[in-house]
């Protein structure tokens, strides 16, 4: 780095430092609204050498997940708080940058909080594994997926283990807990469960319409939160007199009375944003 790169750097380091003392300073000023501002300090999307991640706009990821390297995320999905998908692989050269190692999520799928996504590069059998994640898959919190492939509608539980070379296949179950041993194939419509996890049973019609209904719901919460974490300080200030003025208004007492109420129209957000569930509980 030449002599006007290094003081540029130095400027720019500078001026990032002093930003964050004034984020501080506004921080303590905002008093409790400060849980509502979007600054951060986390680099939530984070490039590796020159991978960077690639996210569709109507996915949301959470102020506290980190994305980092050649990961993709398709429309609708949701990476939640304090989960990690991460591409590079530590145990190998960082010169290597040649072999594909990557991580692709696809549509409408949710990884849930404190979970972990890597790759595999370095392994008893040598081969480079991407980690493939579906469409309308549910991954449960704090589990680990470690270059393995799940297919769409999948279901995995909370704090299960994915090792190298798992695939979960399509409308099938890890059960939470479970630690699925390397290059283990989950069949279709199947729960498997333990440690090491074996076949348990079959899955019901009603389990699998559930995995489907999961992924659902998942899009609409991840909707409230990008719009909560959107709101400005007069839509805070509008909600909270909203809530106390509708604080005392009981759906069983009102029907009692033959009282029907509906949803403030200041409580209705643009494009349906708030699912059913959400407006009725500002009532």
């Amino acid at each position: 780095m030449g002599t006007l790169g290094r003081a540029v750097y130095t400027l720019g380091n500078w001026i990032r430092v002093t930003g964050q003392a004034m984020d501080r300073l506004g921080f303590q000023l905002q008093g409790s609204y400060y849980i509502q501002e979007q600054i951060s300090r986390h680099r939530t999307l984070m490039n590796i050498f020159e991978k960077s991640p690639v996210v569709d706009k109507d996915a949301f990821i959470a102020p506290s997940a980190s994305v980092i390297g050649d990961v993709q995320v398709g429309r609708g999905s949701s990476i939640w708080y304090g989960s990690v998908l991460r591409e590079f692989d530590y145990c190998a050269s960082f010169l290597d940058t040649g072999d594909v190692n990557s991580i692709s999520v696809g549509s409408g799928t949710n990884i849930q909080d404190n979970s972990l996504v890597h790759v595999a590069k370095s392994n008893l059998s040598g081969k480079v594994l991407p980690t493939i994640i579906g469409d309308n898959v549910t991954i449960g919190h704090s589990a680990v997926i470690h270059g393995c492939t799940i297919e769409d509608e999948a279901f995995v539980g909370m704090g299960a283990t994915l090792l190298d070379g798992v695939v979960v296949e399509k409308h099938a179950m890890v059960a939470a807990g479970s630690l699925v041993r390397q290059n283990t194939r989950v069949p279709v419509g199947e729960v498997w469960a333990g440690n090491p996890a074996k076949f348990l049973r079959k899955l019901t019609d009603e389990e699998i319409a559930f995995i489907s209904q999961s992924a659902t719901n998942y899009i609409n919460l991840a909707k409230v939160h990008a719009a909560e974490n959107a709101k400005s300080f007069d839509e805070i200030e509008l909600e909270k007199m909203l809530r106390k003025k509708f604080a005392r208004r009981d759906e069983e007492y009102d029907s009692m009375i033959g009282v029907v109420r509906e949803t403030p129209p200041e409580l209705i957000l643009p494009d349906n944003i708030l699912p059913e569930k959400s407006q009725k509980a500002l009532q």
